[in-house]
């Protein structure tokens, strides 16, 4: 790599920043028949009840508009579905991601669940294919850590959201909790690729998306981020300890 060439991290390494989607890309084709297991290997299977917490918070409405990004096998958008027609209604439901496999994914899922009325979209989180102030929510889970440019995606959630709309994002975060640090690093840098490994044969995967979480701002460095991609009234919350930690703006 040249000297003065931009760079972007892919887990504890910088890579050229062109190269960066292009690895990712392949972790996630690598994993996208077993994400479910990625996240129950990487959370304990904590990451269900999570997503619970974090559509609740939402609290979708009959008729919204819902961009749900990086969310290609359908996560949030399935549960966003149920949780607006339990209160009468439908919400317009868009999944976006970089990822085919991920889409295909989703849509199979979709098809076996007969969730028939939300729309699969192949886009770049940096780059939405989605028109300006057209919708009441969006939503990223375990997505956001590994774009090439944080603000440049904070800036288009931004950008798609009206006015009064919702801005919400899951990510694995800093752990805060007095002694529950040195557990987790501990798990995460030694238990858990070997896990990746047995399990789904991708021990360097598994790897990548635990340097991913240390490489990610920590909770306030974040938020900040998001108020200075023009979301307002931001807050935190964290879930056990900080292992994980949703961050709420508003469009203004």
């Amino acid at each position: 790599m040249s000297n003065g060439a931009k760079t972007a991290s892919f887990g504890f390494r910088d890579v050229a920043e062109e190269e960066k989607q292009g690895l990712v890309r392949e972790v996630f084709s690598s994993v996208a028949k077993r994400y479910d297991l990625m996240n129950d290997l990487m959370s304990g299977g904590v990451h269900r009840l999570w997503k619970d917490v974090f559509v609740e918070w939402l609290n979708p409405q009959p008729g919204w508009q819902v961009l749900d990004v990086a969310g290609g096998t359908g996560d949030i958008a399935f549960r966003v579905a149920g949780m607006a027609r339990a209160r009468g209604g439908e919400a317009a439901i868009t999944v976006c991601d970089i990822n085919p496999d991920m889409l295909a994914e989703g849509v199979r899922r979709a098809a076996e669940k007969g969730e028939h009325g939300i729309a699969w979209v192949c886009g770049d989180a940096e780059k939405l294919p989605v028109p300006d102030a057209s919708m009441d929510a969006y939503t990223i889970a375990f997505g956001i850590r590994n774009v090439t440019h944080i603000d440049a995606a904070l800036s288009e959630a931004a950008r798609v959201l009206k006015p009064g709309g919702r801005f919400l994002c899951l990510e694995f975060s800093r752990v805060e909790a007095p002694g529950l640090d040195a557990l987790y690093d501990r798990y995460s840098f030694s238990v858990l690729p070997r896990l990746g490994k047995l399990v789904a044969d991708d021990e360097d995967a598994y790897r990548y998306l635990a340097e991913s979480i240390r490489r990610f701002p920590p909770q306030n460095a974040f938020a900040k981020m998001i108020g200075k991609a023009g979301l307002a009234r931001v807050k935190v919350r964290n879930l056990m300890g900080g292992i994980a930690a949703i961050h709420s703006a508003w469009k203004i």
